[in-house]
């Protein structure tokens, strides 16, 4: 298999997790702490963390560290159209199949 499409399907994998996809569609707003994400969608800190590192391993979010905190961003704006195309899609097949 190709690298690409090897890193295609990871990253499918990653946004088919409905915390990471949460977490992705709450960091388009503006960059935010872990404690911030976990807070906004009733997750543990733990949990933020994690799923914020497998976010960080198919380089959809980046951070930095502003004293014991970090502070994570979308790394490309690209993902934002990608979650956008999917929910249309979604959308789309929701209507066909009624």
């Amino acid at each position: 298999m190709p690298e690409t499409d090897y890193r295609a399907s990871r990253l499918c994998r990653v946004l088919g997790n409905p915390t990471a996809y949460q977490i992705v569609k709450f960091l388009m707003k503006k960059r935010k702490t872990p404690s911030e994400i976990a807070n906004e969608i009733g997750i543990s800190n733990t949990l933020a963390s994690a799923t914020l590192r497998i976010l960080r391993n198919v380089d959809v979010v980046r951070y930095e560290t502003k004293g014991k905190e970090k502070v994570y961003w979308i790394k490309d704006d690209v993902i934002l159209e990608i979650c956008d195309m999917l929910e249309k899609f979604v959308a789309r097949m929701r209507q066909k199949a009624y």
